[in-house]
């Protein structure tokens, strides 16, 4: 089964209508389940998509509880962050002087490395200039 990774990003897009990317991200989400991939997050994406979807979309609050109830179906694994994951992603943010990597995308960065998934459903640029995954 296919593995792919899903960031704040991803689902901010499919959930907020108003979404610059929310057409792409529902054609990405639908091929995920017509192909029957598996999605994968980590705790920490959760937690920053909820306060994303709570704060910055039409329908906050319904919107973040819609989401918390989305990704409890079992297409979605929750991998919890690693005490070894954080002190990971912490190197990565002090060593990347160049680049501004919030510590959450770090945290997916690790995650991914460890659980050797290539691709990833993300729209902001730091998924590309960290130059490791496939960006879909």
């Amino acid at each position: 089964m296919k593995r792919v990774f899903v960031d704040s990003g991803g689902f901010f897009a499919l959930l907020a209508r108003d979404d610059q990317f929310h057409e792409r991200a529902q054609a990405l989400f639908q091929r995920a389940h017509n192909e029957r991939w598996r999605l994968v997050t980590t705790n920490a994406v959760v937690i920053e998509t909820y306060a994303l979807l709570l704060t910055r979309s039409y329908n906050g609050r319904q919107n973040a509880i819609g989401f918390l109830d989305m990704i409890a179906d079992d297409a979605y694994q929750v991998e919890r962050i690693r005490k070894t994951d954080e002190g990971a992603a912490i190197k990565l943010v002090r060593t990347h002087h160049d680049k501004s990597y919030s510590l959450c995308d770090a945290l997916s960065f690790v995650v991914m490395e460890r659980l050797r998934i290539d691709e990833v459903i993300a729209f902001d640029r730091h998924f590309r200039e960290y130059g490791r995954f496939i960006v879909l």
